[in-house]
């Protein structure tokens, strides 16, 4: 049975279509739909609610020590209020999870991880810890809110002090008073946009909501759902567990290689990405330019030969065409490669560009 979030009755009110994503009852639109919820992430803002995230919190002397060890990317030189994004990998290299890192202080790691991983995740941790560490799931006591688009920050600056809002790209303000409610505010997203994350008591989740929706009606802030948020990370290219990666996938190959760090003394899933050798397949991303729309798990071709599969697709509404992302044959690679992929016994045709399809505009 699907659980709800702490925000459920805000959804209801607002008109949300409610669907079952990630074992939690979520709104896939409201009555604005998709596209307009998509752009107004784009050129004004957007509020989410990503209370079905879950947040797993490490603490004692050996909790970086634990960090190290599940995490590919280096934390060792994080400081206090910084975030930074890892893959988490299995004994044979491919990918338990994603998550997000935010150093509380030295001794305290706050785990940020997919919804539908959560349970999964939460065993798989709390099962190879080593030394004097405690593992404590909260996901339970905390509502999470997005917001996302270029008028975020003017929106949350009426709501909280400057030097609450953090001001560098992953960093955090630990506890924020937002008119009255503690926020752990980070300069996060999902989006591919300017915005943040907002973490509060769950009891606080709705007010808050409410508060920044309200506060955001000048700069056109409207409620979005689950179809504009993964409009946007694809748009973005921003790879998403279960399509681009899982257990069988490494980030090798799925080109997040920049968060694998080799050099490190020791992490799970290291012997089999070092012994693998270079990876003979990688994520790009395809324009479709013939006639229809791709989504996931679409045979792709090269010269009447399967070269991969699709992972995601859908038609993208700011840049305005379908795309699609792809695990490949790396010998078909390149930029500009014509490719097919197949929809439904017909065959699309596809030309590899460059990732990301979209990227926010440097003010």
């Amino acid at each position: 049975m699907e659980k709800t979030t702490p925000l459920y009755d805000c959804h209801v009110a607002a008109g949300g279509k409610i669907v079952p994503f990630g074992g939690y009852l979520l709104p896939v639109q409201y009555e604005t739909g998709v596209i307009k919820e998509h752009m107004a992430v784009r050129t004004a803002c957007g509020l989410f609610d990503v209370s079905h995230m879950g947040e797993l919190m490490l603490t004692g002397p050996d909790a970086l020590q634990n960090v190290q060890m599940f995490t590919t990317n280096d934390c060792s030189g994080m400081y206090d209020g910084q975030v930074r994004y890892s893959p988490m990998c299995n004994e044979q290299g491919g990918v338990v999870d994603d998550i997000l890192v935010y150093r509380v202080h030295e001794t305290a790691y706050l785990l940020v991880v997919n919804a539908s991983n959560k349970d999964k995740d939460a065993e798989w941790i709390s099962g190879r810890l080593s030394g004097d560490v405690q593992f404590e799931d909260l996901s339970d006591s905390i509502a999470q809110l997005a917001l996302q688009g270029p008028a975020s920050p003017e929106i949350l600056a009426k709501l909280t002090a400057e030097e609450q809002i953090p001001k560098k790209y992953y960093s955090f303000v630990k506890e924020a008073d937002v008119q009255g409610i503690r926020c752990l505010i980070s300069r996060t997203g999902y989006t591919g946009e300017m915005g943040y994350e907002l973490y509060c008591a769950a009891a606080d989740g709705p007010k808050l909501w409410n508060m920044l929706l309200e506060a955001g009606k000048e700069e056109g802030l409207i409620p979005c759902g689950l179809g504009a948020r993964d409009t946007l990370r694809l748009e973005a290219a921003m790879p998403l567990y279960g399509h681009e990666m899982d257990d069988t996938v490494s980030p090798l190959e799925t080109d997040l290689g920049f968060f694998v760090k080799l050099e490190k003394e020791a992490f799970i899933g290291k012997e089999a990405l070092v012994s693998a050798g270079e990876p003979t397949r990688c994520r790009v991303g395809l324009k479709v330019t013939g006639r229809g729309i791709v989504r996931e798990q679409c045979p792709v071709y090269a010269d009447g030969k399967q070269i991969g599969m699709t992972t995601s697709g859908t038609h993208c509404p700011f840049i305005g065409m379908p795309i699609a992302m792809a695990l490949l044959d790396k010998a078909y690679s390149a930029v500009g490669q014509q490719l097919e992929v197949e929809v439904r016994g017909r065959k699309i045709a596809a030309e590899i560009v460059p990732l990301p399809f979209y990227k926010r505009p440097k003010k």
